[in-house]
């Protein structure tokens, strides 16, 4: 677990808002199937795949896959700098993002992305850090971490969770 205690408030006040303004048939699904803050940082260890939901200029959706890290109580994803999905988020930077297992858990997610290392821009200040647990996940030589991908952390306005049995989903 990497978050802070204040990080882990946020989390569970961003849960709880959300599930508190959804409709009457989500909250019929996820209310009592739902986890705290503190379990979901125990379930979501490691990569996760995320379905990422981006828009075209067209408003067209568009979806594709990416590792998703759940670090700091927020998403964190990444892409080739070329992908159709780089240029829709840098010019449309809303975004959805689903991590599903089976029946067992889903995690659904809208926010806006911040781009975290930008071509020729000044990287976020925590870019340092992210990009050293990056390079422990995938390794030093993995990509051209300066020109070839670009990533992004997920400042989310909606997150629930879908856990029937959370004991079963935590980590070690």
């Amino acid at each position: 677990m990497r978050e802070t205690p204040e990080e882990l408030d946020e989390l569970q006040a961003l849960l709880g808002a959300s599930l508190a303004r959804s409709t009457d048939h989500l909250r019929s699904i996820v209310a009592e199937r739902t986890v705290t803050a503190e379990q979901l940082t125990r379930i979501l260890t490691g990569m996760c795949t995320l379905a990422l939901s981006t828009v075209t200029a067209k408003g067209e959706p568009r979806i594709s896959g990416v590792d998703g890290h759940f670090l700091h109580g927020t998403w964190y994803f990444g892409t080739a700098r070329g992908a159709a999905k780089a240029r829709h988020l840098a010019s449309r930077p809303a975004a959805s993002v689903a991590h599903m297992r089976g029946e067992d858990l889903g995690v659904f997610t809208h926010g806006a992305v911040e781009i975290l290392n930008p071509e020729g821009g000044e990287p976020a200040a925590d870019w340092p850090d992210l990009l050293a647990y990056l390079k422990g996940f995938y390794g030093d030589d993995a990509f051209d971490w300066d020109n070839e991908v670009v990533f992004y952390r997920l400042r989310p306005h909606w997150m629930t969770v879908y856990a029937p049995d959370a004991a079963k989903l935590i980590a070690g």
